[in-house]
């Protein structure tokens, strides 16, 4: 039987944690069903298709899983009002006036068409997000691309609409829009506007849309109207997806691997999002002919290639001429990218920015990059577990012209291909205007009024050095060790394990003799013992191969038993990559080492003197670091944890909740949390005199547990890795740190994560001009409505469109 794998837009069926059955459709209408598959665990098959199609997956629709209900009783707030948003949400503009003014207009025309390639790409992320996003994006743009708000209030308001409900549903639009689609970016959780559904009715049928399109506006409104505001259960939050998509305009099963599965075939098919990916391409192609070098030109190429036919190959050749690009005036990335909101942790969610350098600031990161192979020797593991040679990397602060997807970072250290970044080099970036904004009128609750001033003043500062340390040295550094085609990219004979200091080659002694030899029984383990090449082989088992002897089981086992060894047992098999591997651990993992090492490096003053920080400065600077990293596990990760299913929803928090834990675990009065008013207000202390000593030793022991210490990520040993990793980001109900209960203290006091309102460029004589945007609800709706304006064919189209495909397998 062969079956269309990618698109999978079908359902799977669970019996527990095993699969009855799977329902399968692929692009050309073909379905097909399999019955009576013996039961087969989620993750086996999921191992299966990342090992046969890992190159194929990077995009997939969200699957809700089913939740039970949990309510607390200390805070009088429903448990759905966190998926409300209020009218007051915060927006602020995302400044770039200064940085773009001083491009040449050749500049500025290749920064324009990598700005429309980006939007128009990111249309993909409401396909990805959930099966009702893109009718929602369509009724909306319908709305309001017929008449300007100004007018649509005006027509409301003689209804009866009152001023309250209008602004609600300009909220709602402008942060649906932010978010490309009804669920958030950073946290995954649904949200639903905040006004009552016949309310909202009455406004759609007042608009000149709906009274041009009647029927179709109603058509549009009965399908989205109950998933616009059903909070059930299994809506709450995206979790593990059902299906692997591959994007491409393409879709022919040309070059496309098969693999068999319990007697059955599976063929990856493509051509997902073929309407969106043609007009990226073709603005890639537009921006080809004003691009700077040869570099970029290839790049380009290769992307053009990769969004055609869909290879991965083509986008990880683009990625190679990126990172040769050195020191360009316009920085650009684009693809499927980051895997944060796939609970899979492999396939990639569809982003595209456009930046212009900051100069003043990445002269600074130019410093640190220059020192960098020197600080990395202060990170508390050995030189063997660093990589063989120090790719030093661009490091470049950038104002942000353009960034589509779900939500924008503070920093982006990439590509995300492990092969690439450990053997040819990668990228740091600092969004130096997203991290003023992020934080502009940040509330500090939780804190003395003492420590409240110091973030207000400290914060921006602190958190630039924190990003600098965190996407260089933190996600930079680190050696994975990988069996490959010639042996290891290690010493297999002689590297010593950091915990007990024993040699690894009986790594290979245990892989390679100790299995086949017990799976022998007590018979000869005749040439299964010499199975590896010489060079790949512990000397002392080479010995008895070169006299030609043939060990028996109970020589090998003795042999074992008697060295009473722990060496370095895994590594990296061919073709294993981390994030194959590791899945959804991945990501939280490596957000949590690259936090650490920022935290760990930035008590060096050398280091925070290179920002132009020096004396009492400084140690305020390091104090408000840390100071901000604890609080915000207190006061905003906390949210994105999913107390009924005991789930954490985004790795970031996730990452700066374990820090949290792991301190407060270290004791000697370096922090404590206390509830201060029962069920309303808590009180952060951290001893600021602490944090050299027990707050260092602390983060420095962590660091060497972690795979920050690369024992587990190096080395792939995810069991102890899940081990360590989930005992600190366990949720506690009771005990000196209630987490669990102190939830919902920290979600009456939260604030919503700002939306930032984006310029466009705009075309006119062969001349481009930024147009900018009030930070208001309707200018971020009117900044995504003049987008799309002079696309060949409207938006909603295309969506509608890509959603008839897939609705018969919702």
């Amino acid at each position: 039987m062969i079956l269309k794998a990618i698109p999978l837009i079908g359902c799977l069926k669970y019996t527990k944690h095993n699969f009855t059955g799977l329902c399968v459709k692929g692009f050309s209408n073909y379905t097909s069903v399999l019955r009576g598959v013996e039961s087969i665990r989620p993750s086996y098959l999921l191992s299966v298709l990342k090992s046969e199609f890992h190159n194929y997956l990077i995009s997939w629709p969200f699957k809700k899983n089913i939740f039970s209900r949990r309510s607390f009783t200390a805070v009088k707030m429903s448990e759905d009002d966190q998926y409300s948003l209020p009218n007051d949400y915060p927006i602020v503009e995302l400044e770039c006036q200064v940085a773009f003014d001083a491009l040449s207009n050749k500049q500025k025309l290749y920064a324009h068409y990598l700005s429309l390639a980006s939007w128009h790409g990111s249309l993909a992320v409401y396909l990805q997000t959930s099966p009702e996003s893109p009718l929602i994006f369509s009724l909306l743009t319908k709305v309001f691309s017929n008449e300007p708000i100004d007018e649509l209030k005006k027509a409301a308001l003689i209804k009866g609409f009152s001023e309250d409900n209008f602004t609600a549903f300009l909220v709602y639009s402008s942060v649906f829009f932010s978010n490309s689609g009804n669920y958030k970016g950073f946290g995954d959780t649904k949200f639903v506007p905040n006004l009552p559904v016949d309310q909202l009715e009455v406004l759609l049928k007042t608009s000149k849309a709906w009274n041009s399109e009647p029927e179709a506006l109603q058509t549009l409104w009965d399908r989205v109207k109950g998933p616009l505001y059903s909070l059930s259960e299994r809506e709450k939050q995206l979790s593990y997806p059902d299906k692997i998509r591959l994007a491409a305009i393409e879709t022919s099963p040309d070059v496309i691997p098969e693999a068999d599965f319990k007697g059955n075939k599976f063929v990856v098919t493509k051509g997902d999002y073929s309407p969106i990916m043609k007009l990226l391409v073709q603005h890639l192609g537009k921006a080809k002919e004003h691009a700077a070098n040869d570099f970029e030109k290839k790049m380009l190429e290769h992307y053009q290639k990769s969004f055609t036919t869909g290879s991965l190959d083509a986008h990880k050749d683009g990625s190679r001429q990126w990172i040769k690009n050195k020191d360009p005036i316009i920085e650009t990335y684009i693809g499927f990218i980051e895997t944060y909101r796939d609970p899979a942790g492999s396939r990639g969610e569809f982003e595209g920015f456009v930046a212009m350098v900051n100069k003043p600031m990445s002269e600074k990161f130019n410093t640190l990059v220059n020192k960098a192979e020197s600080l990395l020797t202060r990170l508390p593991w050995t030189k063997e577990f660093e990589k063989d040679t120090f790719l030093q990397p661009d490091f470049t602060s950038l104002d942000v012209l353009s960034f589509s997807g779900s939500g924008i970072p503070a920093g982006i250290n990439i590509p995300n291909y492990d092969e690439i970044r450990q053997n040819e080099g990668f990228k740091n970036v600092s969004l130096g205007n997203v991290i003023p904004a992020a934080y502009k009128d940040a509330k500090t609750p939780f804190l003395t009024q003492e420590d409240s001033n110091i973030l207000e003043k400290l914060r921006i500062p602190a958190f630039e050095v924190q990003v600098g340390l965190h996407e260089l040295l933190g996600h930079g550094s680190g050696k994975m060790f990988c069996q490959t085609n010639d042996g290891f990219n290690f010493d297999a004979d002689e590297i010593k394990h950091p915990f007990t200091g024993r040699k690894s080659g009986v790594m290979v002694v245990q892989q390679f003799v100790l299995r086949p030899a017990s799976a022998l029984g007590s018979t000869c383990c005749r040439g299964h013992v010499i199975r590896m090449e010489k060079d790949r082989m512990p000397k002392k088992a080479l010995q008895n191969k070169e006299k030609g002897r043939r060990p028996r089981t109970r020589w090998v086992v003795q042999a074992l038993k008697d060295l009473e060894v722990k060496g370095i047992s895994t590594f990296y098999k061919v073709g294993e990559t981390y994030d194959s591997l590791f899945t959804s651990l991945g990501s939280t993992y490596e957000e949590c080492r690259a936090e650490c090492v920022g935290l760990f490096l930035c008590l060096h003053k050398d280091i925070v003197e290179i920002f132009g920080v020096k004396g009492q400065d400084a140690e305020d600077l390091i104090y408000a670091n840390w100071l901000s990293m604890v609080h915000v596990g207190v006061a905003k990760c906390l949210e994105n944890y999913q107390p009924s299913s005991k789930l954490w929803l985004q790795a970031h928090s996730q990452a700066r909740y374990v820090i949290l834990r792991v301190l407060l675990e270290a004791g000697g009065g370096l922090l404590e949390v206390k509830e201060t008013d029962p069920g309303k207000d808590l009180l952060i202390t951290l001893d600021r005199t602490k944090i050299p000593t027990v707050g260092k030793k602390a983060i420095g022991d962590f660091l060497h547990k972690l795979q920050a210490s690369l024992v587990y990520k190096a080395t792939a040993d995810l069991e102890s890795a899940k081990n360590m990793y989930n005992k600190y980001a366990e949720v506690p109900e009771d005990g000196p740190h209630p987490f669990a209960k102190w939830r919902a203290i920290a979600l009456a006091q939260k604030k919503p994560r700002k939306i930032l309102v984006q310029a466009n460029t705009k075309e006119d004589g062969g001349k481009i001009y930024l147009k900018r945007y009030p930070p208001t609800p309707e200018g971020v709706v009117q900044s995504y409505i003049d987008r799309f304006t002079n696309m060949p064919t409207h938006p909603s189209i295309l969506l509608e469109e890509l959603w008839k495909m897939d609705k018969d397998h919702f």
